[in-house]
């Protein structure tokens, strides 16, 4: 007894010194992970596939049932040419150059290669508030974004520009113009993102780059051969609606997906979205029935790809009632756009990616301050301030890169289209060697 008596202290303070420092160890402890957040992850993927679709095959049929048959092919083959070239470019330097870097204009090379990029990272240095969702979700999600991007130029410069000329111009739109807008709107340290620029999904990064471009791009490469002339009307109407309702289906995943969640957020972009397509489609109808007496399977395809671009930006910023007002807004002014503006001008928009892009684009970005129920800024005059500073940036950014990329590149090749002769037998066959339509007189029409 007197043993256990004289060795009680001894031990007693042992076991106070081991609980003591159980602190310490867990302090030297790595931070544990953080948890993956399974319904967002499984969300912004099926999202990434449903922007994928608005390219393949929705833009791809879209723009297809637009052209003549005999380039039906070749804009299908544009089309998988920016999943194809792009999608490698955004692996290899485009996230990086998006999303890398603490410049305000400018990304760098820090992911070159997807490095720093594992299976481990989250999103939540690219989310407010942090989502933590597998960064290489983020990575593809953004990468499909940057597909159908210079895919929406094909519809300025159908029927004539030179394959080869189109994807070394691609590549470098993507390096001198995409990535730096990207940069600026959606990283943390871009200039446009601290300033507190609205743009949710793309009206800025992806609809008045493209649009602004395409008409810098039209104008350059010059009109098709009897523009204004003959006849040049779409092929296949049935084609061209399939399309258009493949780009209003994607585009849930497109302007929904951009919250990074499965939330409410997600939940009002996604009513917002279709509301205003909607709404631009039943207004574009009465101004056609007003106009023209009846009311037309493509203006209800434009219409409905107009409301889409307008409410890109504002989508998780506005409520139902402002998705409403942009709808009918954009249907007034891309209709007097590509009925009026286009023929007055006569440039060869082919397919009106600036009539609805980039007008679209431009009046749903400065929209989304003038609607917006939540904001950046300390006051709604002051947003619509910052909104109008982004559309100049992207105003002038785009069509002077555009006209440079594009001057060299004749340099390079020599000349911007195809052959009056390549042009008269149709790009399916002069670039492809193929035929979209190999009997009937659908192949031979003009």
């Amino acid at each position: 007894m007197s043993l256990l008596r004289r060795r009680f202290p001894v031990a007693l303070s042992f076991l106070t010194a081991l609980v003591a420092s159980v602190p310490a160890w867990a302090q030297d402890a790595p931070p544990a992970p953080p948890v993956i957040d399974s319904g967002d992850t499984a969300w912004v993927l099926t999202a990434s596939a449903l922007v994928l679709m608005m390219t393949l095959p929705g833009l791809a049929l879209f723009y297809g049932g637009l052209v003549r048959a005999k380039n039906m092919l070749n804009v299908l083959v544009q089309c998988f040419a920016a999943a194809a070239v792009v999608g490698v470019f955004w692996i290899v330097a485009g996230y990086s150059l998006a999303f890398s870097g603490s410049g305000a204009f400018f990304g760098d090379l820090s992911n070159l290669m997807l490095q720093n990029v594992t299976i481990d990272s989250v999103t939540a240095n690219f989310a407010s508030p942090p989502r933590n969702i597998p960064e290489y979700i983020f990575v593809m999600f953004q990468g499909m974004f940057a597909i159908i991007t210079p895919a929406l130029i094909i519809g300025a410069v159908v029927e004539r520009m030179r394959f080869s000329v189109f994807v070394a111009f691609m590549l470098l739109w993507m390096v001198f113009v995409y990535c730096p807008v990207a940069h600026m709107v959606w990283s943390g340290p871009g200039y446009l993102f601290g300033k507190g620029a609205i743009d949710f999904a793309g009206g800025l990064v992806v609809h008045m780059t493209s649009g602004i471009s395409a008409l810098v791009a039209a104008i350059m490469v010059g009109k098709r051969k009897g523009f204004g002339k003959q006849s040049m009307a779409p092929h296949s109407l049935p084609l061209c609606l399939t399309g258009a309702g493949l780009l209003w289906t994607g585009w849930f995943g497109f302007n929904a997906g951009s919250a990074l969640s499965a939330s409410p957020l997600a939940a009002l972009a996604f009513i917002n979205t279709s509301t205003a397509a909607s709404m631009a489609t039943l207004t574009w109808a009465v101004i056609e029935f007003l106009h023209r007496g009846k009311p037309t399977a493509l203006g209800a395809a434009t219409a409905a790809v107009a409301g889409l671009v307008a409410i890109t930006p504002a989508c998780g910023n506005v409520s139902p009632g402002g998705a409403l007002a942009i709808g009918f807004g954009v249907a007034l002014i891309c209709y007097a756009s590509v009925t009026f503006l286009k023929p007055m001008l006569g440039y060869d928009d082919s397919l009106d990616a600036f009539g609805v892009h980039g007008v679209g684009g431009t009046f749903g970005a400065i929209a989304a301050g003038v609607f917006a129920t939540t904001f950046g800024a300390e006051t709604k005059a002051a947003q619509i301030m910052i909104q109008l500073e982004g559309v100049l940036i992207v105003a002038v950014l785009a069509p002077l890169a555009t006209f440079i990329i594009l001057t060299v590149l004749k340099l390079i090749f020599g000349s911007l289209r195809v052959s009056d002769e390549e042009e008269f037998n149709g790009l399916d066959l002069s670039s492809h060697s193929e035929s979209a339509y190999a009997y009937g007189t659908g192949a031979q029409s003009e």
